[in-house]
């Protein structure tokens, strides 16, 4: 999500401080740009908003900002007048933006908090489960559906009979592992599988088989074989040989001698280094990242044996896997933490997995039932048989009847909405996608509900909360005036090159220097490196490519005014090679030149000079936009509202 700038006016969260309070009597209209009116209420809002400081709450102050403020909605003008707020991307942002406002304003609004509540309890628990998996492909037709349906049924019912869950699973299970493993999933925990199938998992009792679960890979039936009480996370170090090309008896060999010097008490980390083929971890004792049950669900033997170990220090016997032979080391046991030191961390998982999705589509349906939504059949029927493969290339155009675009669609909270404004609504919506036409048809309508919803839900909120009002007004203007900056300001004078140098030229005397050291800076916090490669650029050896990506930061070859670098300053102001610490950090000066005082080249100072630029043209733009878009001030609102603001610090 992008933020704007609103040239002073700094868009922060919804917990802004100091929101006003709800007026009964209608605000006054503090002043009107081009026709469009501020009022004191909206002033004082954004006022409050910016500066949170008590000693800004003077009437030069407030004057000082209404006169920013003045320019600023000039600017906005400017850019509805170029139809910036009609075109498809900002519509679609904005809506973005819109609809995250409006949530605080909803009745699930706790949604997150309590799907994360849940989560974290589930954390708690481990399952183990088999499964039957039938297969459907993505975007299936209604008649695959129902196949793939009746098939899970029908193993449900031989399983119910008394044929054996795991000999099923073998059989007839479109899971590959099956063959393997009889469906057996092992332990699992919350976030580990999809949410679907989490959620049947945990709602089964021990020895429970369930009815046919859907989710995006097929149909599921699940049987949960075990319960118990989580035991959090292991961290463990590893010694790994692989086997390979039929060399399984020698690694077997090798890693039990290895065992045997462990036990004889040479160093972990000296035979860790030595013999691991884990060449990430291998030089750093074989420390690996913490993991919790079902992490490694791939290697389920590494799994097994790093929870049988107790004590930190505890080293297991060899063992094999499908990766090779294995010794591990027990470094800690993590318990399951405790919720509010894992709530933030586990509300980001939450939020981008299908669970609140899930969440979402079901609370859209109480909302629309609020709402009165009453779909007319037999229209809806209509349009869905007039899509067509145009649809998945984001190219359709309605070829029905006259007859039945004038028709009602669905009704919201009584208002009637019809076919022709759905196929507005398609013309700029529609997108490229692979799909059935008729599913990308109903997706599609689905959608334009959606939206409709979110439309009469916004005013009804913007009628009720004058600070939801004043945020969303205030999103829409960032967003259109960071549109007409990059067009006005920014871009042209990052990407007018020839107009920069003739502003550079006209100016020069703003960009003078005093003495100036051509030289390149090569930082490390590493003595010993910085070290060696000083005396390798002594003996006149050029640094290799891969030397040069050690250090930690490379400047240059430029010129260094005083006062840019700390290292170039300490530095002798002599040709040649120099090392410098500065606070932590080591650093090689290679001094190329000594550049003497005066004009600095546009090269040396081009950042600059885009600033200086962009204020230049921001001044001479504004000087016509205040002529265009003249402002007309209420004296008697301003000093009310000056009176209410220096009053209320």
């Amino acid at each position: 999500m992008r933020f704007y700038t609103l040239f002073g006016f700094f868009l922060l969260s919804l917990a802004a401080a100091g929101q006003p309070k709800s007026q009964a009597s209608r605000p006054s209209v503090l002043l009107t740009v081009n026709d469009n009116s501020v009022t004191t209420e909206e002033f004082a809002f954004l006022f409050r908003k910016n500066h949170p400081r008590k000693e800004d709450y003077t009437e030069d102050g407030i004057e000082k900002y209404l006169d920013l403020l003045i320019t600023f909605k000039a600017k906005v003008e400017e850019a509805e007048a170029r139809g910036y707020d009609t075109t498809r991307n900002f519509r679609k942002e904005f809506a973005g933006y819109r609809a995250e406002l409006m949530k605080p304003y909803t009745a699930d609004r706790d949604q997150l908090s309590q799907l994360t509540r849940q989560a974290y309890e589930r954390m708690t628990v481990e399952v183990r489960a088999s499964h039957v998996l039938v297969s459907l492909k993505a975007n299936p037709s209604p008649e695959d559906t129902l196949a793939a349906y009746n098939k899970t049924l029908s193993y449900r019912d031989r399983i119910l009979k008394g044929e054996d869950f795991s000999s099923v699973a073998r059989a007839f299970s479109e899971d590959p592992s099956a063959k393997v493993n009889g469906g057996d999933l092992g332990y699992f925990t919350v976030l580990q599988m999809v949410y679907p199938f989490e959620e049947a998992a945990y709602q089964l009792k021990t020895g429970e088989l369930s009815m046919p679960v859907r989710t995006r890979f097929g149909y599921h039936l699940i049987r949960v074989t075990d319960k118990r009480m989580a035991r959090g996370e292991v961290e463990v170090s590893h010694i790994i040989l692989r086997t390979g090309n039929g060399d399984d008896a020698r690694v077997k060999a090798k890693i039990f001698e290895i065992h045997t010097e462990l036990q004889a008490g040479r160093s972990w980390d000296e035979l860790c280094k030595e013999y691991s083929d884990d060449a990430s971890t291998k030089n750093s004792g074989g420390k690996l990242r913490p993991f919790g049950v079902g992490a490694l669900s791939g290697v389920p033997e590494f799994e097994q044996v790093a929870f049988s170990l107790h004590q930190p220090g505890d080293v297991s016997d060899p063992f094999k896997s499908a990766y090779g032979w294995h010794i591990v080391r027990l470094e800690r046991r993590i318990p399951v933490p405790a919720f509010e030191q894992v709530e933030e961390s586990l509300k980001r998982r939450v939020s981008r997995d299908e669970r609140l999705r899930m969440a979402d589509d079901k609370a859209l349906k109480r909302q629309l039932e609020a709402a009165g939504y009453a779909e007319q059949p037999d229209v809806k029927e209509q349009l869905l048989a007039l899509a067509d493969s145009s649809l998945l290339k984001a190219s359709w155009r309605y070829r029905g009847s006259p007859e039945l675009r004038s028709r009602t669609l669905f009704f919201l909270k009584g208002k009637p909405y019809s076919v022709d404004q759905f196929v507005r609504f398609a013309r700029e919506e529609q997108q490229q996608q692979v799909a059935q036409p008729r599913a990308a048809m109903e997706q599609l309508v689905n959608h334009f509900v959606k939206s409709s919803l979110e439309d009469l839900d916004d005013l009804a909120i913007r009628e009720a909360h004058p600070e939801y009002r004043n945020l969303v007004n205030e999103y829409r203007e960032g967003m259109l005036l960071f549109t007409i900056m990059e067009e006005e300001v920014w871009n042209k004078a990052s990407e007018d090159t020839a107009a920069l140098r003739v502003y550079y030229q006209g100016h020069q005397a703003a960009y003078q220097s005093g003495e100036r050291v051509r030289a390149t800076v090569l930082s490390s916090n590493d003595s010993a490196f910085v070290q060696a490669m000083l005396h390798k650029m002594q003996r006149g050896d050029s640094l290799t490519r891969a030397e040069v990506r050690k250090f930690k930061s490379v400047q240059g070859p430029r010129n260094f005014a005083p006062g840019e670098n700390k290292a170039v300053d300490r530095a002798p102001r002599a040709i040649g090679i120099h090392q410098v610490r500065v606070e932590e950090n080591y650093h090689l000066v290679q001094v190329e030149s000594l550049v003497a005082a005066g004009i600095r080249s546009l090269e040396e100072v081009r950042s600059q000079v885009i600033s200086d630029y962009q204020d230049y043209l921001e001044k001479e733009w504004v000087k016509k936009l205040r002529s265009k878009y003249p402002a007309k001030v209420n004296s008697k609102a301003r000093k009310s509202v000056i009176r209410e603001l220096t009053q209320s610090k």
